[in-house]
């Protein structure tokens, strides 16, 4: 078991030539087989887009065309339960600020955190991801699960979900907006391109 404390990265002294088998293991290592986690992420969207809202029965992608942060928002609360509702007992979502949003119950170290983004490749989280995490806050070290989507009315066709990623990211992977009113955090290349491994990505 190479699953080490925020502390103590998995990476420690590794070069980044060895980062990419390094992901792998530890992806291996967790309990979520990669097609666990790939149909349930696509679960979570199908339900989505088959969602009626309203006494009129208003469909999104067709009546409502929600912003690309409602759709990453509607997945970051759907992606847990799909998984609460197969693995009853082993997976939950969050209950308090302190913990990962998708919580392991036999194995907290296998708990993740899940970004979503409309970008091609990207992910994002706020500017905090780039420092070490404050003994009271949820570390911000440790899995996570990077989910890319297609925007609204890009085609004709229904927007898919482009690319599924899992994969450990350390603070020093984030780099904060260099503006002091910059909120955002981005990931370096190195830890985009080594540290995420592709479960899913679309077939053009």
């Amino acid at each position: 078991m190479t699953l080490v404390s925020e502390s103590v990265s998995p990476f420690e002294s590794l070069n980044e030539e060895y980062w990419a088998d390094k992901t792998r293991e530890l992806i291996n290592e967790h309990p979520l087989a990669d097609d666990d986690i790939v149909e349930a992420v696509m679960a979570a969207w199908d339900g989505i887009l088959n969602t009626r809202i309203g006494l009129g029965e208003h469909r999104i992608g067709v009546d409502i065309l929600p912003s690309p942060q409602i759709m990453a928002f509607l997945l970051h609360e759907l992606i847990p339960l799909e998984l609460r509702n197969r693995y009853p007992g082993i997976w939950r979502r969050d209950n308090s600020s302190d913990e990962k949003d998708v919580v392991c119950i036999p194995d907290e170290r296998f708990s993740f955190e899940i970004k979503a983004s409309s970008s091609r490749n990207d992910i994002y989280g706020n500017r905090s991801y780039a420092q070490p995490s404050p003994t009271s806050k949820k570390h911000k070290a440790g899995f996570y699960l990077a989910v890319n989507f297609e925007k609204f009315g890009l085609a004709s066709r229904s927007p898919r979900i482009t690319k599924i990623r899992m994969g450990w990211l350390d603070h020093t992977d984030w780099v904060g907006q260099r503006a002091s009113t910059g909120q955002q955090a981005r990931l370096t290349l190195s830890a985009r391109n080594n540290k995420l491994i592709e479960l899913y990505s679309v077939s053009e």
